[in-house]
């Protein structure tokens, strides 16, 4: 019966070479979408900071404005679902926005314990501009890519996590 010593199968630290990779070539990351999409994600991440940066917004209160703006009236829960997001961290942006005087929150008449969200007239304006930016980066971000290409990847990538959201 022939056994390997663990000492000889592992090198000694005392005689390794530091190594410093400079791609993921050939290695089964290549093939894994997690991957893929995290390296992507801060890709895109990295240009809508860069376009943001002046304004101090972030992805997830840029997501809120425009959600704002797209559903006048919005209940916080239902930013929550809509975003994805745990309904505490709604708390904090809609007050965020409110304390830059974006938006602000209503009581609602059919029931009196909820409030709808809505931009003020600045924030309304600032979301215009905000979108634009946004749509520069993106395009930006995404070079590399045709059109027609970018518009295959957000069609597969809605499909991604569309799958979630029905079933």
């Amino acid at each position: 019966m022939m056994t390997t010593s663990k000492k000889a199968a592992a090198p000694r630290q005392s005689m390794v070479d530091e190594v410093y990779p400079t791609s993921v070539e050939g290695l089964d990351l290549e093939e894994r979408l997690g991957y893929a999409l995290r390296r992507a994600q801060l890709k895109v991440f990295k240009y809508f900071d860069e376009a943001m940066r002046e304004y101090d917004v972030r992805p997830a209160l840029f997501s809120a404005l425009v959600v704002i703006e797209g559903y006048p009236g919005v209940t916080q829960s239902s930013l929550a679902q809509t975003l994805g997001i745990d309904p505490p961290r709604v708390v904090n942006l809609v007050h965020s926005l409110e304390e830059r005087g974006l938006a602000m929150r209503v009581r609602c008449k059919r029931d009196r314990r909820s409030h709808g969200i809505f931009l003020t007239k600045s924030g309304e304006t600032l979301t215009g501009h905000l979108k634009g930016l946004a749509e520069q980066s993106d395009l930006a971000a995404t070079q590399a890519l045709s059109e027609i290409e970018r518009r295959q990847l957000l069609t597969l990538l809605r499909k991604v996590y569309a799958s979630e959201e029905t079933g």
